[in-house]
């Protein structure tokens, strides 16, 4: 018996003695995944607010990572291109120092990351990466930056052969300053958008459920919380099921945060700044503009909430 007790002693020291730092990368792989689940959810879905959400967090998150972890640069890749894809048409944000990129350009750059790490759905692949470079052009041309979208074309292509038609032809295009012309109609940016709910449908099954919503749909059943599917390997859950992720979701950004709580001066002084030339509200383009310290959207509008509080008491 005294053996048995040595053991069981024994065991729980080394649970507790786990190295924290292999504990630490392992649960951050969990989260990142289960944060890719719920934009790659939104996404699908359409939810504009719950996709803005995860984005705070899928950006903050990957922000933290020291490097990319080889198993997970798909789902890493895949975060980053969502993000950029659901801002592809508002040309005043720039996820990039050089602010000539527009946001599908720089999708474009992670969707050719992308297609490197994996050697099927070649087809798909070749689909949206011309989808990306042929909205690259027509939401400039949309715009009537036709300067622009010249420049972006010029970004775009190689001097290959395989891409001189399509690039002759959106020359073109551009050229004609017509932005309502039947091919870029043809290759719409709705077209775009449906082509990536396919591949989003594909990784997911190829992927899996991921463990925390595996954990959490148990939880879910076991305290009476609502019936839970999984079709095509997402998460539905109660009429509560938004609600419940809008907490889970600042519950996950404030752990990824913790250790950038504290607002220095310099921060409010810029996000007081941002709000006079931006106005209250555009918290995105007051964070791309701005000198922040690993902030988010959803960061500088509960700032401006407090700051707003102090001053008016």
């Amino acid at each position: 018996m005294a053996a048995a007790g040595e053991c069981s002693s024994f065991v729980s020291s080394s649970v507790i003695l786990a190295p924290p730092a292999a504990a630490e990368a392992v649960a951050t792989e969990w989260v990142l995944e289960f944060v890719c689940s719920c934009l790659c959810r939104h996404f699908s879905e359409e939810s504009g607010a719950g996709f803005e959400r995860w984005s705070d967090v899928a950006q903050a998150l990957i922000n933290g990572l020291s490097q990319i972890p080889p198993h997970q640069k798909k789902t890493v890749y895949l975060c980053q291109i969502l993000i950029r894809i659901a801002q592809g048409t508002n040309l005043g944000l720039h996820f990039d120092n050089d602010h000539r990129i527009s946001p599908l350009e720089s999708a474009l750059s992670f969707w050719t990351l992308l297609e490197r790490e994996e050697i099927k759905l070649e087809k798909l692949h070749e689909d949206i990466h011309r989808l990306i470079q042929i909205q690259c052009v027509a939401v400039y041309m949309e715009s009537r930056y036709f300067k622009e979208a010249a420049e972006a074309l010029e970004r775009l292509f190689t001097d290959s052969e395989s891409d001189k038609p399509l690039r002759v032809k959106l020359a073109t295009i551009i050229k004609s300053k017509d932005p309502y012309v039947p091919f870029l109609q043809s290759f719409s940016y709705s077209l775009l958008i449906s082509k990536i709910k396919t591949y989003i449908e594909l990784f997911v099954k190829r992927n899996g459920i991921n463990f925390l919503i595996q954990e959490a749909a148990k939880q879910v059943e076991s305290k009476g919380l609502g019936a839970v599917a999984m079709p095509n390997k997402f998460v539905e859950v109660s009429e509560n099921y938004e609600s419940d992720s809008e907490t889970e979701q600042g519950f996950v950004l404030s752990i990824i945060l913790l250790r950038d709580v504290r607002w220095t001066e310099a921060e409010d002084m810029e996000l007081r700044l941002g709000v006079r030339e931006f106005g209250v509200g555009n918290w995105a383009k007051i964070l791309v503009h701005g000198n922040f310290n690993n902030r988010t959207s959803v960061m500088l509008k509960d700032r401006w909430r407090t700051l707003s509080k102090i001053e008016q008491g």
